[in-house]
């Protein structure tokens, strides 16, 4: 299985359309076997083609900080599952979601009006 984890320094990036770069992590039996630094294009996740380059990649899970709901659909419709509301340094956050302590928060960022702007709700 391969996860995905947007993020900027090592740590979950809060916020997906706007990271440094998203870390792919191979998990088998439970373990990060292998990792690789997949660079974010430029614009808003829902706006790239990032999602179709995870899928291309055998992305099948995103672990991320916050997400609006256009760009959480543009990866489902590629098969990508979304789990939100992860925090944290990403290696420790996929071994969290290994053993099941992490699950979907639930909660995503809307848009200001003009669409210039994010705001997370927490």
């Amino acid at each position: 299985m391969k996860i995905a984890v947007p993020t900027r320094e090592n740590v979950v990036d809060d916020h997906f359309g706007h990271c440094e770069m998203y870390s792919i992590f191979t998990v088998i039996d439970g373990k990060i076997e292998h990792s690789e630094i997949l660079p974010s294009p430029a614009g808003c996740g829902c706006k790239s083609n990032i999602a179709s380059v995870l899928r291309e990649k055998g992305v099948s899970i995103m672990l991320a900080g916050n997400m609006g709901e256009g760009a959480m659909n543009v990866l489902n419709m590629q098969g990508i599952e979304v789990v939100r509301g992860c925090s944290g340094d990403a290696r420790l956050v996929i071994d969290a979601y290994i053993k099941g302590i992490i699950t979907d928060s639930g909660i995503g960022c809307s848009h200001h009006e003009n669409g210039s702007e994010h705001q997370c709700n927490h």
